[in-house]
């Protein structure tokens, strides 16, 4: 499994991956050891038809509290959200959860567009110009939380 502690927003993202997997290929749950894990998982928290795993959900939480803790110290980091501002309140006011974080609308955008991706769907140049700077941020954040981890 990927490391939470190497790059926090792709481990995040891999477990979305995972989930939306075992619920496409149920079949395969037992195909590795941690897929089988994972599908235990699922179980046990009452997420086989939706939702995200609690180990998710805390790395999403870790990453909120890092990025608030960011805009209050960083003004570079502080000025990228802002820039982003505009396009992450667009995305959340197309889903059925406009109160979401502006971290969690990030990984929303970097999942979805890796999705029209693997159905070779063509992205726009402003999607692609808006995944860019939420990658930056995302990358910015994961590489702090990983220089934090690693000094304690």
């Amino acid at each position: 499994m990927r490391s939470k502690k190497d790059n926090i927003a792709e481990y995040i993202l891999y477990l979305w991956q995972m989930e939306d997997y075992l619920r496409a290929f149920p079949q395969n749950a037992d195909a590795t050891q941690e897929l089988h894990e994972l599908n235990e998982m699922m179980h046990r928290e009452g997420i086989i038809d939706g939702g995200h795993l609690a180990l998710a959900n805390n790395a999403l939480a870790e990453l909120m509290d890092l990025h608030v803790s960011l805009l209050d110290e960083d003004a570079r980091y502080r000025a990228a959200i802002i820039r982003l501002q505009p396009s992450l309140n667009l995305l959340k006011a197309k889903t059925d959860r406009p109160t979401m974080s502006d971290i969690e609308a990030c990984l929303v955008l970097l999942y979805q567009i890796m999705l029209l991706k693997l159905q070779k769907k063509e992205i726009s140049d402003e999607t692609a110009s808006v995944q860019t700077l939420a990658t930056q941020v995302l990358t910015f954040l994961s590489r702090t939380y990983h220089d934090n981890q690693t000094e304690v």
